[in-house]
C-alpha cells in the first residue's frame, strides 16, 4: 500500500500545490519518487516524531495539507498528545500515515507492532480514520479526501501486490465495501488482514458454509448504518483485525451490535495478549494470534456448530 500512497500523493501534489510530505527519518526505498519531484515540499524531521507532528500542526495553518508518515506505532503513539493538541483542537488538515500496522514489522520485534494506533485514534471525535484493505483501496481512499476538514489518521500496509477480489478499489467516506454475499457468518474486516479472511471465506464456501466478507476502511466517523443494514441479516460475525480487540473494528462492530439492539452473536479475532517476546514474520504472528486462514475457519465452524450450523436470522 505504501507504494500506491507515494505514487498517487505525488500525482495529488501535482494537481495541489499545498500538499507536503514530512517524514521522521523513515521511507527510504518508498518515499523517493515525492521528494525528487517535490524537493521545496519534502522534509525529513529526523528521529522526532512529536516534532514532525508539530511542525505539521505549523504547516497546516499556513494553509498547507501535510502528510506526516512513519511506522504506525510510530506516528501515533509517539506523538498522540501533540496529534490531539494540534490537528485535532484546531481542526486542521494534517494527514498522519502509519504504515505497517499490526505484524508487517513483525521481525523487529514488540516494539515495532503497530497493534493500538486505530483504536486511540477512533477515540478521538475530531479524527477521520481510514485503514485500507489493499494497494487499490488506497489510492481511491486518498483520492476522495482531499477536502476533508480537519485531520486524518492513514493506517496503511506495506503490500503492494495483494488485491481483495471483489474490492476493486472501493471506499467511500461512512460506508462499508460489501466484498462478497454470504448467509451463514459475515467476517467483518479491517485492514491488510482482509486478505485472511478472503481466503477462510473461500475454504468454508467449499465445505458448504456460506460466508460474506465486508470491509470497514473507514472506522471513525463510524458507518454505523451501513453497519446494521449488515450485521442484521446474519446471526453470526467474525471480526478480523491486526490489531488489540479493544477500540478497533471488533469494538465498533459490538457497539453498533448493542446500540441497535441486533439479534447478532459476534466473535472477535484480534490480538487479546500483551507481547511476550515473540517475534516472527507477519505470517507466523498471525498464526500465533488465531489470525490465519485456519484459525478463522475453525472459529467459524465452532461457532455455527454452537449457533446450530447454518443459522441465520429470521431476517433472511
Amino acid at each position: 500500500m505504501r507504494g500506491a500512497f507515494v505514487k498517487t500523493l505525488t500525482e495529488l501534489a501535482g494537481q495541489d500545490p499545498r500538499i507536503m510530505l514530512l517524514t521522521a527519518d523513515l521511507g527510504y526505498t518508498a518515499l523517493e519518487p515525492f521528494a525528487e519531484k517535490f524537493p521545496d515540499r519534502f522534509f525529513n524531521v529526523g528521529v522526532a516524531e512529536q516534532n514532525m507532528i508539530g511542525v505539521a500542526t505549523g504547516l497546516a495553518e499556513a494553509g498547507f495539507v501535510p502528510f506526516a508518515y512513519s511506522i504506525a506505532n510510530f506516528a501515533a503513539l509517539r506523538p498522540y498528545e501533540f496529534i490531539r493538541n494540534g490537528p485535532i483542537l484546531h481542526r486542521l488538515p494534517v494527514r498522519i500515515v502509519g504504515v505497517g500496522g499490526g505484524f508487517e514489522y513483525g521481525h523487529a520485534g514488540p516494539t515495532h507492532f503497530g497493534l493500538e494506533d486505530a483504536g486511540i485514534m477512533r477515540i478521538q471525535n475530531g479524527m477521520t480514520v481510514i485503514s485500507p484493505a489493499d494497494h487499490q483501496q488506497t489510492r481511491t481512499a486518498l483520492q476522495r479526501t482531499t477536502n476533508v476538514r480537519g485531520p486524518i489518521y492513514f493506517r496503511l500496509g506495506k503490500d503492494d501486490r495483494t488485491v481483495i477480489p471483489g474490492l476493486d478499489g472501493r471506499f467511500e467516506l461512512d460506508r462499508v465495501q460489501v466484498v462478497r454475499d454470504g448467509g451463514d457468518v459475515v467476517f467483518v474486516c479491517m485492514g491488510s488482514v482482509t486478505s485472511e479472511a478472503v481466503v477462510a471465506a473461500d475454504r468454508l464456501r467449499n465445505d458448504g458454509i456460506e460466508a460474506g466478507l465486508v470491509v470497514v476502511a473507514n472506522l471513525h466517523p463510524a458507518p454505523a448504518d451501513d453497519l446494521a443494514d449488515v450485521l442484521s441479516q446474519f446471526s453470526l460475525a467474525i471480526s478480523v483485525e491486526a490489531h488489540s480487540v479493544n477500540g478497533g473494528v471488533g469494538s465498533l462492530v459490538a457497539e453498533v451490535i448493542a446500540e441497535r439492539g441486533l439479534d447478532c452473536r459476534l466473535i472477535r479475532c484480534g490480538v487479546r495478549s500483551l507481547p511476550e517476546g515473540i517475534s516472527g514474520s507477519q505470517t507466523f504472528m498471525h498464526t500465533v494470534h488465531s489470525l490465519s486462514p485456519d484459525a478463522l475457519c475453525a472459529t467459524a465452524t465452532s461457532a455455527l456448530e454452537g449457533l446450530g450450523r447454518g443459522a441465520r436470522t429470521q431476517a433472511n
